[in-house]
């Protein structure tokens, strides 16, 4: 990923958060001999090492992505900045994001180590206080639910973040783009508000 010297996330609890905050992510393989994508949700595990994830058998990605070593692309809160908002016209429009990119080799995964993958990522976006848990699912139902599907782990080899929030522009200049993001009733600009807020309370 191209990350200019302004926007380089250097610590890596960071890049930990976004990735669970923002876990649907898409991942990047070669497909014989083709570049392919799919936007799938995936999960770190505690230990920080692996990234888990499953693809529907359908999705043909899955047939030759063993060994492969992968992109896997987690997109954070992104939005427009109109020149506008500045105090000169000697400017022009650009866009504000954050992003971080994993790097590693998939394994494919089955039995145990699957289930226990899907009842983690099930738990995560349930909550602790769902009415819906997966280990009380018909068995013979999970299990035919289950053959519709390929489990798989990445490696963890490479991590980098990249959180483009104005930091090439003066604190002033950065100020106004908040002040106008703040306007905004849309999520993400409100994200990236409070991220740049946040980055230039570090700065002080």
């Amino acid at each position: 990923m191209f990350i200019p010297r302004h926007f380089s996330i250097k610590d890596d609890e960071k890049l930990y958060e976004i990735i669970d905050e923002y876990g649907f992510a898409t991942l990047f393989s070669q497909h014989e001999g083709e570049p392919a994508a799919t936007q799938i949700p995936l999960m770190m595990d505690k230990d920080r090492k692996h990234l888990y994830g499953h693809f529907a058998r359908s999705n043909p990605q899955w047939k030759d992505i063993d060994k492969q070593r992968v992109l896997a692309a987690f997109h954070g809160p992104h939005c427009y900045i109109s020149s506008s908002w500045y105090e000169t016209n000697r400017a022009v429009p650009t866009w504000n994001y954050i992003t971080v990119h994993v790097y590693g080799h998939v394994e494919l995964i089955d039995g145990k180590e699957l289930k226990e993958s899907l009842s983690g990522l099930v738990l995560k976006y349930e909550g602790p206080d769902s009415s819906y848990k997966l280990d009380e699912v018909d068995p013979k139902y999970m299990e035919a639910q289950t053959k519709g599907i390929v489990g798989f782990k990445i490696k963890v080899d490479k991590m980098e973040g990249k959180a483009k929030l104005s930091q090439n522009h003066p604190r002033e200049r950065q100020k106004m783009v908040i002040h106008e993001l703040e306007k905004s009733e849309h999520e993400d600009e409100q994200r990236i508000a409070s991220y740049m807020k946040k980055n230039l309370r570090a700065d002080n």
